[in-house]
Parts: C-alpha cells; sequence; structure tokens
C-alpha cells in the first residue's frame, strides 16, 4: 500500500453520538501561500448524489478556482479530479467504484495527478479501507464536514508525496463565506442547514453528514438578496430535513418563518427539498399559500404506506398522520404537485403491507415518485434485518408500484393541457431541433418550440399543449 498520511479515520459510532454543544460556525479564510498552489493546473470536479452535494461541488470548485486551478475542458486529464460521492444506496457506491477503475488508467497516462474522493462515502469505515487497499491511485480522501480544510490537504499532498486522509466524525459545524462556482447564473442552491437527527433504521445519512444544525437566518436571507441582485430567478433550499429548520437554534422561528422572509426579498420562485413528514408543518403549509414566491410543488418522501413498516423504519409518523398533512396542504394549495420517495422490499414488508403503500399512492395521487428496492446499507439498524422475499418478489413489487406511480405521473400533466404556465427557461431541448426547455411552477418539464438563446435563463409564458408521463409540451406564447 502507498506510503499514508492519515489524519484521521471514520468512525460511525463516534458520528453518531449526539450531545448538546454550540454549533461552531467557520468563516472560510485561506492563507496566502495556497493562493498560488494551482497556477498552471487544471481541476475537475465530478458529483454524485444529492443537490447537497451539487452544492458542496460548488464551494469545492470555488476553493480550487481562489487556488489558482482552473476548470479542465477535458475532466479525465485534469491536474486535480476530485469525485464528491453519495452513499446512501449500494449502486450509488458502485458508480464510484467504476469511475476509479476509470481513473487509473488516466493516472497511469499521467502519473502526476491528485486525485480526491469526498463526500458521504469517505464518512464509511468500510469504504474508506478500501479506498486505502484496493485504490493505490487515490491520493486524497476527505469527508463532509472539512471541505474547507482542502487547500491543506493538496499542500500536504504535494510537499509530502503520501496519500492524505482526513475524514472527521463529529457533530458538524457551519462553513460561512466559502467561494462558490455556481453551475447555473439563475438558479442556485442555497443550504439553509445541514445533518439529520431523525435516525431512520436503513439510512446512513446522519452518520455522514452530522447532526442537525441551521444557519443563522440573516445569513440565509442576504445570500437569497444578493442572488436576486445578481439576476437569479429561482432559488432551492437545501438540507438533508429542511421542516427542522430552526429547531437547533431558535425559540420562536421556524421553516415557514423562513420562506415567508425570503418571499420578501424579490427572488421570483423558491423550491426546497428535502422535508421530513414529521416536521412538516401548518405554517409552511400556509406559505405554499400566501407566498408568491413559493412554488406550488412539494416533495414529501413517505417510504411506505404500511404503519408497521414505518414504525420499522423509525419514521415517527403514520399513514393517517401523513395523510392529514397532504390533505391539509391540498386545501390550502389546490393544484399542487406533490411527489415522494417510495421504498419496496424493507426487511419484513408483507404483501398485505405492500399493498397499504399502494393505497397510499392512490390517496394522494402523485404527481411523480422515486422508487427504490431497499438497499442495505452497513452501519444502520436496518443492516442486520432478515429479509426473506426473493429477487423476484422484490422486481415484481418494484414494477407494480412504478406502473402505478406512472399513471398518475400522466394525470398530473394532463392536467395543465390548454392552461399557460410560467416557465422557467434552462437550455436547448433533447425533445428536437430549434426547441427549448425548462419547468413550471409546478416542477413540469416543458419543451416548446423556439430557436432564441435569449429566452435562457428568462420565465415566458407557455400554453400547454400535449401532456407526457415525463414532460408536457407547450407553445410560447407572444
Amino acid at each position: 500500500m502507498k506510503k499514508v498520511n492519515t489524519i484521521a479515520l471514520p468512525d460511525l459510532k463516534k458520528a453518531r453520538n449526539r450531545r448538546k454543544e454550540e454549533t461552531k460556525t467557520i468563516l472560510f479564510d485561506m492563507n496566502n501561500e495556497y493562493k498560488t498552489l494551482g497556477n498552471g493546473k487544471t481541476y475537475a470536479v465530478m458529483t454524485y448524489g444529492c443537490q447537497g452535494n451539487e452544492a458542496d461541488s460548488e464551494v469545492i470548485s470555488g476553493i480550487l478556482t481562489n487556488m489558482g486551478y482552473t476548470k479542465a475542458e477535458e475532466p479525465l486529464k485534469a491536474d486535480v479530479i476530485i469525485l464528491n460521492t453519495c452513499a446512501i444506496r449500494a449502486n450509488a457506491e458502485d458508480r464510484i467504484w467504476g469511475v476509479l477503475g476509470q481513473l487509473k488508467g488516466a493516472k497511469r497516462e499521467k502519473p502526476d495527478m491528485t486525485i480526491c474522493i469526498c463526500g458521504c462515502m469517505p464518512q464509511e469505515e468500510n469504504a474508506t479501507q478500501k479506498f486505502l487497499e484496493t485504490y493505490p491511485h487515490v491520493d486524497i480522501v476527505f469527508g463532509t464536514h472539512n471541505i474547507n480544510s482542502l487547500p491543506q490537504l493538496i499542500a500536504k499532498k504535494y510537499d509530502s508525496g503520501k496519500k492524505v486522509v482526513e475524514v472527521l466524525s463529529e457533530q458538524g459545524g457551519i462553513l460561512e463565506a466559502a467561494p462558490k462556482i455556481r453551475v447555473s447564473k439563475y438558479k442556485a442552491w442555497v443550504n439553509v442547514m445541514f445533518g439529520c437527527d431523525e435516525f431512520c433504521t436503513y439510512c446512513i445519512v446522519p452518520y455522514t453528514r452530522g447532526k442537525e444544525r441551521s444557519r443563522a437566518k440573516e445569513d440565509i436571507i442576504k445570500e437569497v438578496e444578493q442572488l436576486v441582485k445578481e439576476g437569479y430567478q429561482e432559488v432551492t433550499l437545501l438540507g438533508q430535513n429542511v421542516n427542522a429548520y430552526g429547531k437547533d437554534r431558535y425559540t420562536d422561528y421556524s421553516f415557514g418563518n423562513l420562506l415567508f422572509d425570503l418571499d420578501k426579498t424579490g427572488i421570483a420562485r423558491i423550491r426546497y427539498t428535502t422535508s421530513h413528514p414529521r416536521d412538516f408543518d401548518d405554517l409552511t403549509i400556509r406559505a405554499h399559500a400566501e407566498c408568491k414566491s413559493v412554488m406550488p410543488h412539494l416533495h414529501l418522501p413517505v417510504q411506505s404506506g404500511d404503519d408497521e413498516v414505518l414504525r420499522r423504519m423509525n419514521r415517527k409518523y403514520t399513514h393517517a398522520e401523513y395523510m392529514e398533512k397532504v390533505n391539509k396542504l391540498k386545501a390550502a394549495r389546490p393544484d399542487i404537485a406533490i411527489t415522494t420517495d417510495i421504498i419496496v422490499a424493507f426487511p419484513g414488508e408483507t404483501e398485505e403491507q405492500f399493498k397499504h403503500t399502494l393505497d397510499l399512492v392512490d390517496e394522494v395521487k402523485y404527481d411523480g415518485a422515486y422508487t427504490f428496492i431497499f438497499s442495505p446499507r452497513e452501519g444502520t439498524p436496518a443492516y442486520s434485518y432478515e429479509n426473506t422475499l426473493t429477487e423476484e418478489e422484490k422486481k415484481n413489487r418494484l414494477q407494480t408500484l412504478i406502473d402505478k406511480v406512472n399513471s398518475y405521473y400522466l394525470k398530473g400533466n394532463e392536467r395543465f393541457v390548454g392552461t399557460v404556465q410560467p416557465v422557467l427557461v434552462d437550455g436547448p431541448s433533447k425533445n428536437g431541433d430549434d426547441m427549448l426547455c425548462g419547468y413550471t411552477p409546478h416542477n413540469k418539464l416543458c419543451h416548446f418550440k423556439s430557436n432564441n438563446p435569449d429566452l435562457i435563463g428568462k420565465i415566458v409564458n407557455v400554453k400547454i399543449t400535449e401532456a407526457f408521463s415525463w414532460f408536457v409540451i407547450g407553445e410560447l406564447c407572444d
């Protein structure tokens, strides 16, 4: 094994600890000695996983740019390559092992290349051990809590020539004032909180992302106000559980309050993800009804429609409690589009319990859903739960669920045919030549005829003429 400069290794037991101590705010400040370290060199950041990872990658790109690196036109030939990884499911990790196999050949052609792994995978003990033992061409391994240390880690690698590993297993802090290279010039990710304290029995995120910790409301509002000045049209508020915003920091200020305050900034569109049904409250529902900028779309993961399965998942709500909140939301905002996450074949799930999930889909009539077969994650309680279902039974349940969800997906799109919808234009459509595409307020992908690039980044009115399961087609209004 390549010589290793080990600063810290992951510890899942330590990562689980939740102590009553004040969350530290870290103001990013880079020493002058690092500001020319990347002069003449290029970088590439490859992002896998959730929107939180996307936001982290924007910070990583900002830090590398401040170090003098420039973005590589050919990622596999960059001087520094960073893989920002996801650990939520096994197939997410399998992708990384495959990419690392590709990078082995790239590094053979360019020995001075520096390959870094960060994100959620390094926070897992077994994954980091595998990086050390099986992938000698990986040079730097760091986790979710020390992105601000990237300049020091790269400098240490350059100075010593050794592999550098620093993965902190802690409750986590809040990084402010870090530079960002935003992917878009009109849609922005805005972190409002980090971490998760829910500890669903199947989920590794509370271990990889630390405790729930909210940014100061003033910092969030200031960031959005600046984005408005820069011409941004839409922000997506991010957190592992955005509905818990403020609980760790304030006694009388919640996520709903934040939505009302951000509505006053002049931003055209506000979206947010991800919500936990337990913490989804009446004030947030009011925001959907009363705040012009809060979009009529909600992603509210249910995971299962059966109470016993929900109990074993440690979701802390019942089928009836979930539906009560959905019905309140629909009463307040009748046109709301609701999407969800659902896991099938959770250990012990019976055929009857699976049917309860199908019943819930019929009750909610989701506009879409991310559906998955249970993926055991080592270190979580559900990893050791017995699962007697065969692979064929698991796949059959998933397909049954997909078919039902897709039927509502189409109906959810059909209801907009004949209406005029404001569409934030993203860019050229893959649906045909001389077409553009973007998203409606209800988060419907819309394709329409136009070859005018000046419309990109603007909100235009489109009359919806056709609906399909995955998108709608419309005509640009005069």
